[in-house]
């Protein structure tokens, strides 16, 4: 038996106090009145206490509740030797109020220290101040000393099982608190993962139509300054509309996969290729994907095209989804001389945020993602385990 274990304060002593629903309160002070007025008749029916002798026995009660109300403050506020004082207090009742012919309030106040000491103080301090108790019980309430030891066994007896109901009822709240707080923990790092998400989202699906609509509108903006015609002004405002609009179809559907609302990946590219004029195959038996691989698909192959097109353009693009038996493999290539050179803003190894974007996202789902020059051009290959 360690030292830890008889010094320790029991587990259902810490500084908490439940909440006391009505029939529970109505309950503990029904308790409460029914043994003060067995003590109270037990002490005045004998007919021994006249007078200021009345007044005795009236003290004596009313210094075993104060020292009882002290015993239980100082317990739950964990100072022992506060408690140790008012329990000397109530043997010293008890003694006193045994002579004076009080034994009804002597054996309530022997019996009812030997059992709550058990259940309130560490071990140590609780076995010895119930040893003192119930071993005066024993031998001065006028019984025999075996019936009064025996007694006296047995309500040390309940005072240590009513001790280990209350470390199971603490060590059980303690875990609920602790699952409490586990709990909310997850909640706030789920809810951070969402704002993460979405946050990739808003990036994914504006950012690449808001840069091209600008894109096309500096442009017009440099053809009237230039004094161009009217007809390639209007072009590029009708490019830039177009542009509004798939940003404003993008949105939604990225609205509807933060609430689940997924169509096929498949339908997706053919989509995507056919109006971004890309080729497109598919390997593999198509079948349907994770939520969060089936998206990432839809991200990268969306920002690997724009990216062809805005930095390769006139290349040809060619889209490949392969569906692996663990796995969904997309590779996005551009071939071919650009128009408008090389790709020089992919080149810079990953360095932009669309890149970055892309790369997080498949990483957060255990895959991966290459990119860099291939065939005269462009090659972006991503691998998500599904």
């Amino acid at each position: 038996m360690s030292l830890e274990f008889l010094t320790r304060w029991p587990a259902g002593s810490f500084p908490y106090r439940e909440p006391l629903t009505r029939p529970r309160q109505a309950i503990s002070l029904g308790g409460r009145l029914v043994l003060l007025s067995v003590v109270a008749w037990g002490t005045f029916s004998s007919g021994r206490f006249h007078g200021w002798h009345a007044a005795v026995a009236v003290g004596w009660m009313a210094g075993a509740a104060a020292l009882l109300a002290g015993f239980y403050v100082s317990a739950r506020a964990r100072r022992l030797w506060p408690a140790l004082a008012c329990s000397a207090g109530l043997l010293l009742v008890a003694v006193l109020a045994n002579d004076g012919g009080a034994y009804t309030l002597a054996g309530v106040v022997w019996a009812g220290l030997g059992v709550i000491v058990l259940v309130r103080l560490p071990l140590a301090a609780g076995v010895a101040v119930a040893g003192a108790a119930l071993v005066s019980f024993a031998v001065m309430n006028g019984e025999p000393l075996v019936a009064g030891l025996t007694t006296a066994a047995g309500l040390g007896l309940l005072g240590y099982l009513l001790r280990m109901d209350a470390e199971a009822r603490g060590t059980q709240r303690r875990l609920l608190e602790q699952e409490r707080a586990a709990r909310a923990a997850e909640a706030e790092s789920a809810a951070l993962a969402e704002r993460a998400r979405i946050a990739r989202e808003i990036h994914d699906v504006l950012a690449h139509s808001l840069s091209a609509q600008l894109v096309h509108l500096e442009a017009a903006r440099l053809m009237l300054d230039g004094g161009a015609d009217r007809a390639q002004v209007r072009e590029r405002v009708v490019a830039a509309r177009r542009m509004a609009q798939e940003g404003l179809a993008e949105t939604r559907q990225a609205l509807s996969a933060l609430r689940g609302e997924l169509t096929p990946v498949g339908d997706f590219l053919v989509e995507l290729t056919d109006r971004e004029r890309a080729a497109l195959a598919i390997e593999g038996p198509p079948r349907a994907l994770p939520a969060e691989a089936g998206l990432a698909v839809r991200r990268v192959a969306q920002e690997a095209v724009t990216n062809a097109r805005k930095h390769a353009p006139g290349t040809r693009v060619t889209v490949r989804l392969a569906y692996l038996p663990d796995a969904v493999e997309l590779e996005v290539r551009n071939t071919g001389p650009a128009r408008g050179g090389a790709p020089a803003g992919l080149a810079d190894s990953g360095s932009g945020y669309g890149l970055l974007g892309m790369r997080e996202r498949a990483e957060l789902l255990g895959g991966e993602l290459s990119a860099g020059p291939g065939d005269g051009g462009w090659r972006v290959l991503l691998r998500v385990p599904t």
